[in-house]
């Protein structure tokens, strides 16, 4: 299903907002991050998980949850659909099981926050840096695929090439 082309531009651009939007985030909190796990600060440590219990509830969840549900859209709006290529499926894959992730990953955050708000010393806490990378390379894996779209139809893909091919002729 094609949409008029400013609509399909404007949808397009939001996906672009949240998507990047979502990766600057998981910078960020990569930073509070490395603080939470290797500084001898027990104060910046406190205010590191701190900050990552705020930004992984306001900001990378919102923009996580955004960026999957506007890129649906974008795919089905778009000519390359959401099962047509498979650079497009893997993308799509990729981004739910990060978002799914993440949100199992938001209680642990949120616990490690509250544990950081008590006397306890907060630097024996865990982190979370093991999931703050590797939430970085899915989410540069799936910009890289947005960027290069490599070649190849699902066979949905070749089905469809084929019946637009027959209704062409």
């Amino acid at each position: 299903m094609t949409v008029p082309r400013a609509l399909g531009r404007l949808v397009l651009t939001a996906h672009i907002v949240t998507a990047v939007g979502w990766l600057g985030a998981v910078l960020s909190y990569l930073a509070l991050d490395i603080v939470a796990s290797v500084s001898e600060d027990m104060a910046a440590v406190r205010a590191a998980y701190f900050g990552m219990d705020l930004s992984i509830r306001y900001v990378i969840v919102p923009l996580a949850i955004a960026s999957v549900l506007i890129g649906t859209v974008n795919a089905l709006t778009s000519s390359w659909g959401v099962l047509q290529h498979y650079w497009v499926a893997v993308k799509l894959l990729l981004t739910v099981f990060a978002t799914v992730i993440l949100l199992l990953e938001v209680q642990s955050v949120r616990y490690m926050a509250e544990l950081a708000s008590t006397s306890a010393d907060p630097r024996n806490l865990p982190g979370s840096l093991p999931h703050s990378i590797g939430g970085l390379v899915v989410l540069i894996t799936v910009a890289a695929l947005s960027v290069y779209k490599p070649k190849g139809l699902t066979p949905h893909g070749w089905r469809q090439q084929l019946r637009d091919r027959g209704a062409a002729t």
